[in-house]
């Protein structure tokens, strides 16, 4: 009987982690919403909330940390257990710099919105909603062992990498036809390497997830 009521004090413990961790992903995919708008709506309060909201990413990566830490020398776990909590561990610093990526693009944004637009945002939304879904996509399948959705992030990576490339681009001819746009073209491009690094992020943690399950790490191969 013991036994059995430890067991669920284990799992409980566990379920909280996964709790905290979702409930982490979940601000983050805010930050990158609310840093996207505030550009898009030239809404520099909205900025300056995305701002603020940062020490929200920062509590939670510390709680995390600690409620794993304690669990691994209160519980000695073994196999699964003890890759889910080595991984969680993990995948909190990724997170925790997806929300420092997310202030830059707010404060970038707040800068942006003193000035006449350069160019109508086209790629940075669509960059900011695919970098979103591989965030989510990469914590559902961290929680649901899902290997598919886990090489899906992966691939969507390269749209990312490739949005990025186009509008690295389209700035330098801004640049180099108009000196005049130069600060504003390297704000922009600022905020584009910001959310092509979010994506990196998200690879990361599906990265990590790969190698939970199938004991094959993929980091620096081809999935």
């Amino acid at each position: 009987m013991e036994r059995e009521h430890l067991s669920k004090q284990f799992d409980a413990e566990l379920n909280e982690i996964r709790g905290k961790l979702l409930e982490m992903g979940g601000k983050v995919e805010a930050m990158i919403a609310g840093a996207m708008q505030s550009l898009l709506e030239r809404d520099s309060e909205l900025a300056e909330r995305t701002i603020a909201f940062d020490h929200e990413i920062n509590r939670l990566e510390m709680e995390i940390d600690d409620k794993c830490l304690a669990v691994m020398a209160r519980r000695q776990p073994t196999a699964r257990d003890l890759r889910f909590l080595t991984l969680a561990l993990k995948i909190v610093t990724d997170l925790e710099r997806m929300g420092d990526q997310c202030v830059s693009i707010a404060k970038r944004a707040r800068e942006l919105n003193l000035e006449p637009v350069l160019k109508p945002y086209i790629d940075l939304p669509r960059m900011a909603h695919a970098a979103a879904g591989m965030v989510r996509e990469a914590l559902d399948a961290f929680m649901s062992g899902d290997e598919k959705l886990a090489i899906k992030v992966c691939e969507d990576d390269q749209l990312v990498d490739d949005l990025n490339e186009q509008l690295q681009r389209e700035l330098l001819t801004f640049m180099m036809e108009d000196p005049a746009s130069i600060s504003r073209a390297i704000k922009i491009n600022h905020i584009s390497k910001c959310l092509e690094r979010i994506a990196d992020h998200a690879t990361n943690v599906a990265e990590m997830v790969i190698f939970m399950l199938k004991g094959k790490d993929v980091r620096h191969n081809a999935v």
